[in-house]
């Protein structure tokens, strides 16, 4: 990969890194926001049920954000656009998608098809 598209994707990746831990605030701040003393069993079932929603968007935020920083690492390393599993490239166009990508479409199938297979 040349200079100029890894140049290309580490601008795309440390954006991408910017609006997650922007979202990672906010999700915390609307974890802050809450008032869990409410009379109503009803309410207080809503209110644990959103909290849980934003608990677990927050997760997958976090998760996304090591992704990206791994991402990052392998641009300054000269790794980034190979497959960890096979070794062969990512593609571009995949990359374009979802630039934090550590598998190539191939390898990504076959692990979601073991996924299933397993149920894990």
């Amino acid at each position: 990969m040349d200079k100029a598209t890894q140049s290309y994707f580490k601008d795309l990746l440390l954006k991408r890194l910017k609006e997650s831990h922007l979202k990672v605030e906010e999700a915390a701040a609307g974890l802050n926001d809450t008032d869990n003393n409410f009379p109503d069993p009803t309410d207080r079932a809503t209110a644990e049920s959103e909290r849980n929603f934003i608990l677990s968007m927050r997760e997958r935020e976090r998760d996304l954000i090591i992704k990206i920083n791994e991402a990052l690492q392998k641009i300054d390393d000269g790794d980034f656009g190979h497959c960890e599993e096979c070794g062969d490239d990512i593609g571009i166009e995949r990359l374009k998608r979802m630039p934090e990508a550590s598998l190539c479409i191939e390898c990504k199938r076959k692990q979601e098809s073991a996924k299933r297979t397993t149920g894990t």
